[in-house]
C-alpha cells in the first residue's frame, strides 16, 4: 500500500520552508475534503511533526511526540483523522473513505510508534491497493488488474513465453487457415471463367465444349471438398492444441494456487479462484486457439481482397470502400458506449456467480434459519439485473449491427448498379461481375468482424491479466535458497514475536515463550486474544512481522515448509473431510499407508468400532465435507489422520468443543494416547480439557499475560483464575437448574 505520495511543486516549496533540518519525510497522504469542499491537499508526516498542505499553503503543523489517541473516525460519506493534542481531540484532516481509509489506519499505528519514541524508520504495508495508482480507476474486483493501464504488449509477450513447446502445434490452425484463404480467392475466379466461357459467353464467342465445362465443375467440387477437409483438419488440430494449452494453463495456475501463502488465498473467494482456473483460462484458450486464427483469416482476406480488386478495377474498388469510413465512424462513436455495457454485464454476471457460490456453500445455515425465500429473492434479483442488462445490450446490438451491416453492403449495391450497366453495354462480362461481388463479400466480412474484435480482445486481456496476476504473485511465506530438512525433536521458542494480519494492527505483540520437547502446553484466553494466530505462526502459515520462532535451535524460516509440515499434526474444531472413503481420509496425511496402519490409527482414535459397523466399513463414502457423519465421528477420523501422520509437534484447536459428554470422553481418551512423547499445543475454552497440560499459556489482547502450571496460575489469581472461577460458577448454576 502506497504511504509516501509525491508532493506537488507548490506544496513541496511550502513544506521545505516549514520543515526543520533534522526532520525526514516519512509518510505523505492525500486528503480531499476541507471546509465542506473537495480539494487536493496532502498530509506530510516526519519523525516529529505533521504538516497539512493545500495549494502551496501550510494550513497547520502538529507535534507527534507528546500527542496521543491517534485514530480515524467514519462519518457520513467521509472520514476524519484525529489526534489528542495538548489534551484536546483535534480533527487533523478529512478524506473520502474508499481510497484512503486503509492508508490512514496504517498511519495511526505509525504515529503511535513515533509518539512512543519508537523506530524512526518508516513502516511498510503490503495490503493490496484497490485503485490504480496511475489512473485512479478501481481495479477489477479482487485483483490488482487495471483494465485501463494494462500493457497489452506485455500480456502477449508473457503468453508467447508460456507457449514454448506448444508453438508448432498451435501454428497448425494458422497454416491451414492461410491455405484456406488462398482457396477462397481461387473459387470466384474459376466460377467467373465458367460463366464467361461456358454459360453466357459474350462478344460472339461460342460456348466451350461440355467436357471442359464438366472439368471445371469437378475442379470447383474438388476445391470445395478439399476446403471442407482442410476445415476438418483445422478443427481437429485446434481441438488438440486447445486441450494441450488448457491443460498447461490450468495445471500451472492450480500449482501456483497451492504454493501461495494462506493470506493470499484468503484475500480471494473460493468462487473467484475457481473462476480463474476454469472461466479465465477458457477465455484465453478460446482467443488463442479459436479467435486468433480467425482474426488472421479475416485480416489476410481483407488485404488480399483489396490488392486483387484494385488491380482488376480501381473504380469498383472505390465503390467497395465508399461505406467503410461511415461504418468505422459509427463503430468509433458507439464503441465506448458498447464497451461499458459489456463490462457492466460481465461485472453483474460475476457477482451473480459469487452469490450463487456463497449460497450453496452456506446452504446449511440458510436452511437452519429458514432463509430459503430470502436467498431465492437475492439470487432472483441478481439474475434479473443480469438479464435486464443483457436484454438492453441485445436490443442495442440488434438495432445497431443491422444498420452497420446495411451500410456496409451499400458498396455491393453500387457495384451491382455500375456492373450491370457495363454488362448491358457489353463492356463487362457477367462472370466478371459475379467475381467482383464475391470479392466484395470477402472484403466486407472482416470489416463486419472488427466490430466484435475489441470486445473479444478486452475479455482476453482482462482474463489473461487475472491469470498472470496469480502466476506472478510471490508467496508471502517462502523457503530460503537452501532450506534445512531437519528431524524435529520438539524444543520451541517464541522470541519477541509480533504479528498482525495487517502489519499496522498487531494481533500478537512481543510474545516470548520457551517450550521443551514433549511438553503439552494449553493455550487459553478470551476470544480474539491471539490463540489461533499463535498456532498459525507455529505452522508457518504466516511469517512473523518482528521477532523469531526457533525450533530445535533453528529459525523456522530456515526450515523447508515441506519438512516442517510433514512433522506437524493438526486436529481442528471444524473438521474437514474430503469427498471419498473413510480409508482415503485417514490416509490423507500418509498416502502410502497400509491397511494395517489405517486400522491401527483408527483403533487409537477410538474410531474403529463405529467404522466397522457401517455398511461398507472403511470403504464408506463420507460425502461432501464429511456431512454424512456425526461431529464426533468426523473428529475421530481427523484424530486418526493425525495419528497415522506420526507428527513431532501436535496442535489441537478446540478438538473437543461442541460435543456431548460421552463422545468427548472417547475423543479425550484418543487425544491422551496421541500426545504421548510429542510437543503439543492445545487450545480450549473448556478449561477442564486441559487438565493434563504441563503448563498453561494465557494470552490477553495479543500479549503473554501468564505462563505456568495450573496450580501456579490459580495462586496468581490473575486472568486464568478468573476464567476457572467463572466456568466453575457456570457449571454449578447448571447443576442447580
Amino acid at each position: 500500500m502506497k504511504l509516501l505520495y509525491e508532493l506537488p511543486q507548490a506544496d513541496r516549496k511550502a513544506y521545505d520552508a516549514a520543515v526543520g533540518s533534522d526532520e525526514k519525510l516519512m509518510y505523505c497522504l492525500p486528503f480531499n475534503i476541507y471546509k465542506d469542499k473537495f480539494v487536493d491537499g496532502y498530509m506530510a508526516f516526519t519523525g516529529k511533526r505533521i504538516y497539512k498542505l493545500l495549494n502551496g499553503e501550510l494550513l497547520g503543523v502538529w507535534p507527534i511526540i507528546g500527542s496521543e489517541d491517534f485514530h480515524t473516525e467514519v462519518m457520513y460519506g467521509s472520514c476524519g483523522f484525529y489526534a489528542k493534542i495538548d489534551g484536546s481531540t483535534t480533527l487533523l484532516c478529512q478524506f473520502v473513505s474508499g481510497r484512503n481509509l486503509p492508508r490512514y489506519s496504517v498511519i495511526v499505528r505509525a504515529c503511535e510508534i513515533l509518539a512512543e519514541g519508537g523506530s524512526d524508520e518508516p513502516i511498510t504495508n503490503d495490503t493490496p491497493e484497490l485503485f490504480c495508482p496511475t489512473c485512479g480507476n478501481p481495479y477489477v474486483s479482487r485483483s490488482t488488474v487495471c483494465p485501463y493501464c494494462l500493457d497489452k504488449k506485455e500480456i502477449y509477450r508473457k503468453l508467447w513465453g508460456m507457449t514454448k513447446g506448444l508453438r508448432l502445434l498451435m501454428s497448425v490452425p494458422f497454416l491451414v487457415s492461410a491455405f484456406g484463404v488462398f482457396l477462397s480467392f481461387i473459387n470466384p475466379w474459376i466460377q467467373a471463367t465458367v460463366i464467361n466461357n461456358y454459360l453466357m459467353p459474350t462478344g460472339g464467342r461460342e460456348r466451350g465444349p461440355i467436357s471442359e465445362f464438366v472439368g471445371y465443375v469437378f475442379i470447383i467440387v474438388a476445391i470445395s471438398l478439399f476446403s471442407q477437409l482442410l476445415n476438418v483438419f483445422h478443427q481437429r488440430s485446434a481441438s488438440v492444441a486447445s486441450g494441450k494449452f488448457t491443460l498447461l494453463l490450468q495445471t500451472l495456475l492450480y500449482e501456483k494456487i497451492q504454493i501461495l501463502s494462506l493470506s493470499s488465498i484468503q484475500r480471494r473467494t473460493t468462487g473467484e479462484l475457481m473462476g480463474r482456473v476454469s472461466h479465465d483460462t477458457a477465455v484465453m484458450r478460446n482467443f488463442i486457439v479459436g479467435q486468433l486464427p480467425y482474426l488472421f483469416i479475416q485480416t489476410a482476406s481483407f488485404i488480399i481482397g483489396f490488392v486483387v480488386v484494385i488491380i482488376m478495377n480501381p473504380l469498383i474498388c472505390m465503390f467497395i470502400f465508399i461505406p467503410v469510413p461511415f461504418v468505422l465512424y459509427l463503430i468509433v462513436v458507439f464503441w465506448k458506449y458498447i464497451d461499458l455495457r459489456n463490462e457492466k454485464s460481465w461485472i453483474l454476471g460475476t457477482r451473480t456467480g459469487y452469490l450463487l457460490h456463497d449460497i450453496l456453500n452456506g446452504i446449511r445455515v440458510v436452511k437452519s434459519f429458514g432463509q430459503e425465500e430470502k436467498e431465492i429473492t437475492r439470487f432472483k434479483n441478481s439474475s434479473i439485473r443480469v438479464s435486464n442488462q443483457e436484454e438492453s445490450n441485445a436490443k442495442l446490438f440488434n438495432t445497431l449491427f443491422p444498420i452497420l451491416n446495411f451500410a456496409m453492403w451499400t458498396g455491393s449495391y453500387l457495384i451491382m448498379i455500375y456492373g450491370n450497366i457495363r454488362v448491358f453495354d457489353g463492356r463487362m462480362e457477367l462472370g466478371t461481375l459475379h467475381q467482383f461481388n464475391s470479392y466484395a463479400s470477402i472484403i466486407y466480412s472482416p470489416l463486419l468482424y472488427i466490430t466484435s474484435v475489441p470486445t473479444i480482445i478486452s475479455q482476453f486481456i482482462t482474463s489473461s491479466s487475472k491469470v498472470f496476476e496469480i502466476l506472478e504473485e510471490r508467496p508471502e511465506v517462502g523457503d530460503i535458497a537452501l532450506p534445512l530438512d531437519i528431524y524435529i525433536e520438539g524444543d520451541i521458542s517464541f522470541r519477541n514475536v509480533t504479528f498482525g494480519y495487517q502489519s499496522y494492527n498487531p494481533v500478537l505483540e512481543n510474545v516470548s515463550v520457551d517450550v521443551k520437547a514433549g511438553e503439552m502446553i494449553g493455550i487459553v484466553g478470551h476470544s480474539g486474544s491471539g490463540k489461533t494466530t499463535f498456532i498459525n505462526l507455529l505452522m508457518r502459515l504466516y511469517d512473523v512481522n518482528e521477532g523469531e520462532i526457533i525450533i530445535d535451535d533453528v529459525n523456522i524460516k530456515d526450515i523447508s515448509q515441506t519438512a516442517l509440515r510433514n512433522q506437524i499434526g493438526v486436529v481442528l474444531q471444524e473438521t474437514f473431510l474430503f469427498s471419498g472413503t473413510i480409508r482415503e481420509n485417514i490416509r490423507y496425511s500418509k498416502p502410502y499407508a497400509t491397511d494395517e496402519e489405517v486400522i491401527q490409527a483408527a483403533r487409537i482414535a477410538n474410531a474403529h468400532d463405529f467404522i466397522v459397523n457401517m455398511p461398507e466399513g472403511y470403504n464408506t463414502k463420507v460425502g461432501e465435507k464429511g456431512l454424512d457423519l456425526s461431529g464426533g465421528e468426523r473428529q475421530r477420523i481427523a484424530i486418526a489422520r493425525a495419528i497415522i501422520h506420526n507428527p513431532r509437534i501436535l496442535i489441537l484447536d478446540e478438538a473437543t468443543a461442541s460435543l456431548d459428554t460421552e463422545t468427548e470422553k472417547l475423543i479425550q481418551d484418543a487425544l491422551n494416547k496421541l500426545v504421548v512423547n510429542r510437543t503439543t499445543f492445545a487450545i480450549a475454552h473448556r478449561l477442564s480439557t486441559l487438565r493434563n497440560a504441563d503448563r498453561l499459556l494465557v494470552l490477553d489482547h495479543g500479549r503473554v499475560s501468564e505462563f505456568g502450571t495450573h496450580l501456579e496460575l490459580l495462586a496468581n489469581r490473575g486472568i486464568y483464575y478468573k476464567l476457572v472461577m467463572a466456568q466453575r460458577k457456570m457449571a454449578h448454576d447448571m447443576v442447580k437448574t
